[in-house]
């Protein structure tokens, strides 16, 4: 009975030790792709300036390129290009099939809702987004969520107009791999690029 307890101890302390590594890990590339991004921003904002520059901007696989401001959460996080388990461990990931901010098409964003979008489920219909970029800042309204299965790729495609997609697994609290996907569709506050 001894060995049994002992056994079930140390098997308690290898999960605690496992999530506690993987936690940690998270909070620390999230941490370093903000400063990268923070850092790419304030470079290019100090040689060109704030205008111009969204037509031709591209990002490479993995770079911080920006930052996703939430104001109701008092967050913001770094965006990674690419929307695969790499980048989405470093951030918010950007679908590289997708456009960038002032592109006039649909940008999408994803990401976890256990490490990045945690309180996502605290959104509402007219709560902002800020989308910092290193050619300007560009700010997005909730007006529409909606709840899709996980394979579900229709929300990803042409709009024809300016709309940011974010996206995150649902249910918030679900244990394991959720069944469906959050999704928040925004768009463009009148004036609000800078």
């Amino acid at each position: 009975m001894k060995f049994l307890s002992n056994v079930l101890i140390i098997t308690g302390i290898l999960f605690i030790g496992y999530f506690g590594y993987q936690f940690l890990s998270f909070e620390i590339g999230q941490n370093q792709t903000l400063a990268e991004a923070q850092v790419l921003i304030d470079r290019y904002q100090q040689m060109n300036g704030k205008s111009g520059g969204e037509a031709n901007f591209q990002a490479d696989h993995m770079d911080a390129f920006g930052t996703l401001e939430i104001p109701r959460l008092k967050k913001t996080i770094g965006i990674v290009e690419g929307a695969d388990e790499e980048a989405l461990a470093k951030g918010v990931g950007h679908m590289s099939q997708t456009s960038f901010p002032g592109q006039n098409e649909q940008i999408v964003l994803s990401g976890h809702r256990d490490t990045v979008f945690r309180d996502f489920g605290e959104l509402n219909i007219g709560d902002q987004f800020v989308v910092h970029m290193p050619y300007g800042d560009y700010t997005y309204e909730i007006r529409k969520t909606e709840i899709v299965p996980e394979d579900d790729t229709s929300v990803v495609g042409k709009a024809g107009k300016e709309e940011l997609v974010v996206s995150t697994c649902y249910p918030f609290h679900y244990v394991g791999n959720a069944p469906e996907r959050f999704v928040a569709y925004a768009y463009p506050v009148e004036n609000s690029k800078k």
